[in-house]
């Protein structure tokens, strides 16, 4: 029987790794079975829904594998999850990487030489999307309401104001897979092993959403 949708609960990192297991995370582990390269972390706390242009690396790593083409890659994947989700029209935001977004080159130059050109090309291909605008602005005019889709440049950028907002509300969705693969968007959180007082709310949340996925492929599939 076909299965039509994969949930995972958390993972230790360190532990993986040191089991010989050297991949940082599930996501990795997934895309490597199913033998593709493109993929991409979104981020998912209500209406709000974010995708990254880089996840499990170092600051310093994450800065230099920002490009113009992977930031057009994660809009691909993302624009194809948001899609799935039944917004016909998305509104995509894509955020600077320096602060205030560089300020024009004087406090760094990647969103001269990365992050406007994919936002231009990205509008020379019809998509309603706007950019690079400074995260803290962004994620304000985010929860109004303005933007169906954020594209964040490294993985706390994304992370720590979806958390803020909903902790245990959050989902990770592995975009760029050719099934469907939802998660916690938290960690193992040993420390509260054996106390009862773990919450199941964002597991729950992962396979609701695993479920409207796959709904929305059936209703396509038989329409």
């Amino acid at each position: 029987k076909d299965v039509g949708a994969v949930v995972t609960a958390p993972l230790n990192k360190e532990a993986l790794n040191k089991s010989g297991y050297n991949y940082p995370g599930h996501t990795e582990i997934l895309a490597e079975l199913c033998g593709v390269e493109q993929i991409c972390m979104m981020l998912v706390v209500g209406n709000l829904r974010v995708a990254h242009v880089s996840w499990h690396l170092s600051l310093r790593e994450a800065c230099n594998f920002l490009s113009k083409e992977r930031i057009l890659t994660t809009l691909k994947l993302g624009l194809q999850a948001v899609g799935r989700m039944g917004i016909v029209k998305p509104r995509v935001a894509v955020a600077g990487l320096n602060p205030h977004a560089g300020e024009s080159g004087l406090l760094g130059e990647e969103e001269i030489i990365h992050i406007i050109p994919a936002v231009e090309e990205a509008r020379c291909r019809g998509i309603d999307v706007v950019g690079p605008i400074p995260p803290d602005t962004l994620f304000y005019r985010a929860k109004k309401g303005e933007f169906d889709l954020i594209i964040a440049m490294y993985h706390d950028q994304g992370h720590i104001p979806l958390k803020m907002l909903g902790f245990f509300q959050g989902v990770n969705i592995t975009l760029g897979l050719p099934i469907i693969r939802t998660s916690v968007a938290h960690g193992t959180a040993f420390d509260k092993v054996g106390k009862g007082t773990a919450s199941p709310e964002s597991l729950i949340k992962a396979v609701e959403l695993a479920v409207q996925l796959t709904n929305k492929i059936e209703e396509r599939r038989f329409s």
